[in-house]
């Protein structure tokens, strides 16, 4: 009975209200990104957004290692990939500014797309590695007083919350820039929104800062252990994660 009733609750109630609430705060955005710049037009946009999505799905969101953050210092952030509900989490939680490394194709999304360009988020045509690269290159002269920059090193979500191989894109950037790079570790979203479905399912999410990961060098054996680090800290917290989910 209660599933039934959070279906229609779903479909009826919030899904409405979350279309509403993008197209408002998403003409706020157009309006206020002249007047205030992407740093607090994010803040007053997609933070409230993110967290009213999470509320109104009945989702809680529990943190942990926040004390890692440095809010005056820029990071190359890599997480886990598990649901759509991975960037609400992020945007409405993690409290640091960053840019988002997301797949082009995300671009065409009514509303979302062309806020996220406002927004300076990276678009990314994996068909074209130029263009890639150039994107990405554009994104470093962004990295500066504090903001950040967010990849999915996975590529891709995890269908089967088994966490995937790493790419090196993040951490060629962080040893390219001298940037720390900062795990996170999401558990909990694939539950709330699973793999190919649109059914919703209440419950609590976790969202694990770990300690950064400095690229101690510059040649590839470097890139490898940061990489095999941050793989380590993000597996083991989303290892544990679906444990007690079971």
């Amino acid at each position: 009975m209660v599933n039934a009733l959070f279906f229609i609750y779903s479909w009826f109630l919030f899904a409405p209200l979350m279309l509403a609430a993008t197209v408002l705060f998403g003409l706020l955005c157009f309006l206020m990104m002249p007047f205030l710049g992407p740093r607090r037009v994010g803040r007053l946009t997609a933070v409230p957004w993110s967290r009213l999505g999470l509320m109104l799905s009945g989702v809680q969101v529990r943190l942990h290692g926040t004390e890692h953050l440095d809010r005056e210092q820029s990071y190359v952030i890599v997480a886990n990939h598990l649901s759509q509900y991975d960037i609400w989490v992020l945007y409405g939680h993690l409290d640091k500014d960053f840019r988002w490394v997301m797949k082009h194709e995300l671009r065409k999304v009514p509303v979302i797309g062309f806020c996220c360009a406002l927004l300076g988020h990276i678009f990314i045509d994996r068909r074209d590695s130029r263009a890639a690269i150039a994107s990405l290159e554009t994104a470093k002269a962004r990295l500066v007083n504090g903001t950040s920059i967010l990849f999915f090193p996975e590529g891709t979500r995890s269908r089967d919350g088994e966490l995937r191989p790493f790419k090196k894109g993040a951490f060629r950037m962080a040893q390219d820039l001298g940037l720390p790079l900062l795990p996170v570790t999401l558990t909990g979203t694939r539950e709330v929104l699973p793999p190919d479905t649109l059914r919703l399912h209440p419950g609590p999410v976790s969202m694990t800062v770990h300690a950064p990961v400095t690229v101690d060098g510059g040649d590839e054996a470097a890139l490898e252990a940061a990489l095999a680090s941050c793989r380590s800290a993000i597996a083991g917290v989303a290892t544990e994660g679906c444990l007690e989910l079971t």
